[in-house]
């Protein structure tokens, strides 16, 4: 008889589902001239929303890696965090936000 994938009785599901922060990667520090950063990649198979990069002002859409962004300090918090493309986010130093209103 083919064994069976199923849970033993007993066992919460709640331990065989992955931690969010292990699904999405931990955000890794970066400190740059513009301050000190935790950035987080997100891949394209959980970015389920569409966000605006503050880099270019184009839409990061839904299935599209990108990173998101907040500040390292104790003032950063889910506010501050700002979805980026990648080239976007490596290349602000050479270039301002480019915010059209």
């Amino acid at each position: 008889m083919p064994r069976r994938n199923r849970p033993g009785r007993g066992r919460s599901g709640a331990a065989e589902r992955p931690d969010a922060g292990t699904v999405s990667g931990w955000a890794r520090s970066e400190s740059a001239p513009d301050g000190d950063w935790l950035v987080r990649t997100v891949p394209g198979s959980q970015a389920a929303k569409t966000y605006r990069c503050p880099g270019c002002d184009h839409e990061i859409r839904p299935g599209v890696p990108h990173l998101v962004v907040w500040p390292a300090d104790e003032t950063g918090g889910v506010a501050d965090r700002r979805h980026w493309h990648r080239p976007c986010w490596e290349a602000r130093a050479r270039r301002r936000p480019n915010r059209r209103w």
